[in-house]
């Protein structure tokens, strides 16, 4: 068995994402890790199996819908956004 079929090896993957994450905030690789956790737990339970490109697939497809959520449930909403009318600088 290859190393990316070893379930385990996404989850630690998704891990180290995720406390980058935390490092570097943004929800960018936000969505990285769970694509990367969900993929794992695929693996886990025998639903998903293949080779590296498939699960790739499996895991850019989950990152993305969970950046569309995040996105919708994290974004600008209507009326959030500042505009200045004055800069600090004038007087």
């Amino acid at each position: 068995m290859m190393l990316w079929q070893e379930w385990w090896i996404w989850i630690v993957g998704g891990i180290i994402l995720a406390v980058l994450e935390v490092i570097a905030p943004g929800y960018i690789l936000l969505g990285f890790s769970i694509g990367a956790i969900a993929t794992g737990i695929l693996l886990a339970l025998g639903i998903l199996g293949g080779s590296l490109p498939i699960l790739i697939l499996v895991a850019a497809v989950i990152s993305l819908l969970t950046w569309f959520a995040m996105r919708r449930f994290f974004g600008i909403r209507r009326g959030q956004i500042k505009i200045w009318d004055k800069d600090i600088n004038e007087d």
